[in-house]
């Protein structure tokens, strides 16, 4: 199978599980924003949830995979695949030690890191306490999914992807099982929301746990004893540090944004925290997909030094990822309001929280796409093993978001912090393919690239029209019951999809026959 096939397949399978793991999270999602609403209790566990959260895209899905991956594929095309399972032992070793006693400074240190993150919040003792009690109970999570991303990093060079990519579905799993329980054997929102926390750790143990038989059967065995260093660990850690910051400016830019929310109204916190959850739909079922498909990819190409290949399997995920999230961009900005309406206006999440947060979806969706296309382009700097590139361009797109935020949040409130959120991931992805051009690193076809975008561009502003104006004549005055939501979001998904996949037949674009082959492959043929 061609690179460009195994890409296509691991993006599919990835997708695939991601979009099952986003539908439960969207259950698990609907039913906290019953209980909680937009209130205090919602802020302080978003908040406290956050900080493991961060962590865990920081260093897990961040740092973690994208300097094991071209490491570990390296020892295993060259030395073979004992050593490299002796590589990963000894890393799975490590990091399990490291991790123990992070999460005992985590938990020892939560009221300063919960000042530091939340710091409007101690002018509310009660909801101060709240927060650091509910970090207490889910730092340690971070032990579990930190593990999770080395399991996935060895199983995805090994070529199986459908296990960790189906990790997520045991955190919702435990999360709603924790609501339900909370829901019946709880009279006091309090209790219900330290329950959740507990579900949260839970959910985190069940995903390592998924890991550990699919490792057994690939003949990794996670038990065995052994020495906690490798060589190769070295160049491992000479990665890592550089990629926590050229990997994870979003993350980044997100608990900046949580740590100035808390300095605004009572709401602002959950507001972003859910537009961000909707963006993360798309932004998981594809930009991630591709993103951690592509990166073993690369760096076996890479190992056999094929730069041809290397400039081909890029080019390719990046116009992918644009094909999908152009549409996807302008579908969230146009269908903000039923679509929030639809999925959390019920409960305690009353009109006033559905505007709060669709007004935060607006800006958050407009930098869909530069968010999408970072995770694809940092991986190809480190396959070529250029550390500095993206530590110089994240330190630079983290000093503007905090800027912008700044000068945002006064006129524009939490608006303004997830503008200054799409703002600094475009000039994040800007920089990094000007460098990319700039440096002559790879002889990519930009034409057809350009192309590819003007393409997509024009389907999907032909598609954001036609939605509009048919919501328009649903609704013409913008307010939504459930049953006017649910008709408006099934129209504007069912016309937006038929009017976009139809303009990109008619234009030719042979990302189409990508989502075909990805499409035919979830039916088995």
């Amino acid at each position: 199978m061609s690179e460009k096939g195994k890409v296509t397949r691991a993006a599919g399978i990835v997708g695939s599980a991601t979009l099952l793991s986003r539908v439960f999270g969207y259950i698990r999602d609907m039913v906290t924003a019953y209980y909680f609403g937009a209130g205090p209790l919602a802020d302080a566990f978003i908040a406290a949830f956050r900080i493991p959260n961060m962590l865990r895209r920081l260093f897990a899905e961040g740092s973690l995979s994208i300097s094991f991956v071209p490491v570990f594929t390296e020892t295993l095309s060259r030395d073979g695949r004992r050593e490299a399972f002796r590589m990963a032992g000894a890393a799975l070793r490590l990091l399990s030690l490291i991790l123990a006693v992070v999460a005992v400074i985590g938990v020892l240190a939560s009221p300063w890191i919960v000042s530091a993150i939340a710091a409007g919040f101690k002018g509310d003792p009660a909801k101060f306490e709240l927060t650091v009690l509910l970090s207490r109970i889910m730092f340690p999570y971070v032990v579990f999914i930190c593990l999770v991303a080395l399991c996935m990093g060895i199983l995805n060079v090994l070529g199986h992807f459908a296990a960790p990519a189906l990790a997520p579905v045991a955190l919702n799993l435990a999360m709603i099982a924790a609501l339900f329980l909370g829901g019946v054997v709880a009279s006091d929102g309090e209790t219900r929301v330290i329950l959740l926390a507990w579900g949260v750790l839970l959910g985190g143990l069940l995903q390592l746990g998924m890991q550990v038989p699919v490792l057994w059967r690939r003949g990794f065995n996670v038990f065995k004893p052994g020495p906690l260093w490798h060589p190769a660990l070295a160049t491992v850690g000479r990665l890592m540090l550089p990629a926590v910051f050229g990997a994870a400016v979003y993350q980044v830019n997100m608990f900046i944004g949580t740590m100035l929310a808390s300095l605004l109204d009572t709401g602002s916190i959950t507001g972003l925290y859910y537009a961000d959850r909707l963006v993360q739909f798309p932004l998981g079922v594809f930009a991630i997909s591709i993103g951690t498909a592509v990166l073993p990819s690369l760096s076996r190409q890479m190992a056999e030094k094929d730069l041809a290949g290397v400039a081909e399997t890029f080019s390719f995920g990046l116009r992918f990822t644009l094909f999908i999230t152009l549409p996807a961009t302008v579908g969230l900005v146009v269908l903000r309001n039923p679509l929030i309406a639809l999925l959390f206006g019920r409960g305690a999440f009353d009109a006033a929280a559905v505007s709060l947060t669709a007004d935060a979806l607006l800006f958050y969706a407009v930098g869909l796409w530069a968010i999408s296309c970072v995770r694809v382009t940092v991986p190809l700097y480190y396959a070529f093993k250029d550390t500095r590139t993206p530590v110089q361009v994240a330190v630079v797109a983290i000093v503007m978001n905090i800027a912008l935020s700044c000068l945002l949040m006064g006129p524009m409130a939490h608006r303004g912090l997830a503008l200054a959120v799409s703002l600094s991931s475009m000039a994040n992805f800007t920089l990094l393919v000007f460098l990319l051009v700039k440096r002559g690193m790879v002889q990519l076809d930009y034409g057809a690239i350009l192309v590819s975008v003007m393409r997509s561009g024009a389907a999907s502003l032909v598609m954001g029209v036609v939605v509009w104006r048919g919501l328009v004549f649903l609704r013409p005055d913008g307010g939504y019951t459930f049953l006017s939501a649910a008709v408006s979001t099934a129209f504007g998904v069912t016309a937006g999809a038929a009017v976009y996949f139809g303009a990109a037949r008619l234009m030719k674009s042979p990302e189409l026959l990508t989502v075909q082959q990805i499409l035919n492959r979830r039916r088995g043929r």
